[in-house]
């Protein structure tokens, strides 16, 4: 079996349009028609049903396509096991983040990365944590930095770190002049939130729950940054990672933020990656280093 045509199988299953496939595969439209066609005629089955408006894969391809994302990933892992003999610090790693994580911490680690494995090319995808969850599955990912719990038994992980929550509120709100904050402060409360998907809406779920507030049902926010500027518009209150409100992110006029009494609210970030990986080991010196982040970044 041809591990092109299988790649091409693949690449059109994730965009189901043959041009654009061949533009990602690098390769032209009838190139990558002809080998899948060759590859069905292999398999004796068919795998894309073609039409002229969208491209559909048969229940047989849809089961096939799955297998195959697995073999490219095993054949992915046998090439980094051979490049990483002659070179353990070199190649390609690319890693999942979550968007509420990824443009607070990793100024703070990518450049140690980059001093301690110059030969490394690292490759970030800010996605919502089922995605990256899915492309780790799928060996799209070498390793995802999610917050827990994650639940998959195919998955192993590396706990780095604990990062609190703490409140934003704009400066006219009761709240702002209290030093700390208890969950019972918040009882009767509306809180902004971000859309489902966001695990940072999970996590503001449950303190809703503890502490009698409620979520404001007529706005959901696409992002932290938005949360934000509606906070400081005074449209209401949030809960934020305390990385979110750190140097190097600018100070935002008419936004208090305020620490929890301990223990407060506070998620577990860690990094997770398929245990079938050949990275394995090399992760792991990974983890070390964004689990070495200041601790003055984590204080609220």
């Amino acid at each position: 079996m041809n591990l092109r045509a299988v790649h091409y199988l693949v690449t059109l299953a994730d965009v189901r349009h043959f041009s654009k496939a061949a533009e990602l595969c690098h390769v032209s439209q009838p190139t990558l028609s002809t080998q899948i066609r060759k590859l069905e005629e292999e398999l004796d089955v068919q795998l894309v049903e073609r039409s002229p408006r969208k491209v559909m894969l048969t229940e047989v391809g849809e089961e096939i396509v799955e297998r195959a994302r697995a073999m490219l990933a095993d054949a992915d892992a046998i090439r980094a096991i051979a490049r990483r003999s002659k070179d353990p610090h070199s190649g390609t790693v690319r890693i999942g983040i979550f968007p509420t994580l990824a443009p607070y911490f990793l100024p703070h680690v990518v450049p140690e990365i980059r001093t301690r494995f110059p030969r490394l090319t690292l490759r970030l995808f800010e996605e919502k944590t089922e995605d990256v969850i899915n492309m780790l599955r799928q060996g799209r990912l070498d390793a995802g930095l999610l917050a827990l719990p994650i639940e998959s038994e195919q998955l192993a992980t590396r706990v780095l770190f604990e990062e609190p929550f703490v409140l934003a509120v704009p400066e006219s709100h009761a709240l702002s002049t209290s030093k700390t904050i208890t969950l019972e402060d918040l009882e009767q409360e509306e809180l902004l939130l971000l859309e489902d998907g966001h695990c940072l809406r999970e996590q503001a779920l449950e303190v809703c729950q503890l502490s009698g507030a409620h979520e404001k049902l007529d706005f959901h926010a696409t992002s932290m940054e938005t949360l934000r500027q509606m906070v400081a518009a005074g449209t209401g209150i949030t809960l934020m990672p305390v990385m979110a409100v750190k140097p190097p992110v600018a100070h935002t006029d008419n936004l208090i933020t305020r620490p929890f009494t301990q223990p407060g609210p506070k998620r577990t970030i860690a990094l997770v990656w398929r245990k079938s990986t050949a990275l394995g080991p090399f992760l792991e010196e990974l983890a070390e280093i964004f689990s070495a982040v200041d601790p003055e970044l984590l204080k609220p």
